[in-house]
């Protein structure tokens, strides 16, 4: 038996903001919030389905350097240009790091600085 991924872990100065910013761009509702400030955001589902939970965790600590994990998003109903123009709207930044000019993806950061990319490719919604 393999294990697979059931959540992924932010920390961040501001669950609020990160939640409603990735729940934007993944499509996501709020499934659970404790008293410390953290969220857990997911699919409508819920826990437990094709796609992993993300679990907000409140951090005052600096962000130091690029992040060694980062998330790749790929458009589901769009190209890659309307869904850069959606996620620019949602308060997404393009950042530069060193990534070739003829790249296919975009690297973008959510607004607490955490870097990811939109890839190209088109997958089918879940």
């Amino acid at each position: 038996m393999a294990c697979r991924i059931g959540e992924l872990v932010l920390k961040c100065h501001d669950p609020e903001v990160l939640a409603r910013f990735w729940c934007e761009v993944l499509d996501f509702i709020e499934l659970d919030r404790e008293e410390e400030g953290c969220i857990e955001i997911g699919p409508r589902e819920g826990f437990g389905g094709p796609q992993p939970t993300i679990f907000l965790i409140r951090n005052d600590e600096p962000k130091n350097g690029h992040a060694r994990l980062h998330i790749d998003v790929n458009p589901t109903d769009r190209d890659q240009d309307a869904e850069l123009e959606r996620l620019l709207a949602a308060g997404a930044k393009l950042v530069d790091i060193g990534q070739p000019a003829e790249a296919s993806w975009h690297v973008l950061a959510d607004p607490e600085g955490n870097e990811f990319c939109l890839l190209k490719r088109r997958l089918d919604p879940l």
